[in-house]
């Protein structure tokens, strides 16, 4: 495919079909993914290829503590998992909260889920100082992510950044023995799409960029 088309057609892919997903072709798309770009080329991600069912159910469990406190707030009308206001719910507004399928559905259905973790040790987390949520660490890890998603995109296949287990990180290291120097960035389902989307909705580039300033002329030609 197109470069262009790649970029324009990755979605993000929850639900999939019952093909599987070859050894030989997730080698393919680890093998292109790797190239991405990480601080000083430290090159501290590691992925870990999940398929056992029992071990793809105890990430699903791990998932519902995380969903379950998005489902509430979008609810409660919050922005879920907010850094900046913090949630008005109670404890217990949160635990009666149902969390829907759709949330652990693609880690059981998926012909793989990948694990991705960073080792903390390599990145140059230059805002861990600041009063407010560190996110620069993640340049280091999320361009490969999104690079195994363009390759999946580009071989017919597909998946999405999830990240609810990470608000259960001690007990996803516990399970896959992930020591305790490298963070847990997200889980990646992969698989043969149902469907492939073909047109994303996004906002315009006027509305992403600006001129000089934040509150500069839209960025247009």
């Amino acid at each position: 495919m197109d470069l262009y088309d790649v970029m324009r057609t990755t979605a993000a892919v929850r639900e999939f079909t019952d093909d599987p997903l070859p050894d030989e072709v997730l080698h393919t798309l680890l093998e292109n993914a790797r190239f991405a770009p990480s601080g000083g080329n430290r090159q501290g991600t590691r992925v870990i290829v999940v398929r056992e069912r029992t071990t793809r159910e105890a990430l699903a469990e791990l998932t519902l503590p995380g969903a379950r406190r998005y489902v509430a707030q979008i609810a409660a009308g919050e922005g879920p998992w907010n850094p900046v206001e913090p949630t008005g719910l109670t404890e217990e507004q949160i635990a009666a909260t149902e969390v829907p399928d759709r949330f652990t559905a693609p880690l059981l259905t998926a012909a793989a889920v990948l694990v991705v973790c960073v080792d903390l040790r390599q990145v140059a987390s230059v805002d861990q100082d600041l009063e407010r949520v560190g996110v620069i660490s993640g340049a280091s890890v999320y361009p490969l992510v999104w690079n195994l998603l363009l390759a999946a995109r580009n071989e017919g296949f597909g998946g999405t950044i999830t990240t609810m287990a990470v608000a259960e990180e001690p007990g996803v290291r516990a399970l896959l023995g992930i020591p305790e120097y490298c963070a847990v960035a997200c889980v990646v389902p992969l698989g043969k799409p149902v469907r492939q989307l073909t047109r994303l909705s996004r906002i315009g580039v006027a509305e992403l960029a600006s001129r000089e300033t934040w509150d500069g002329d839209g960025f247009d030609v």
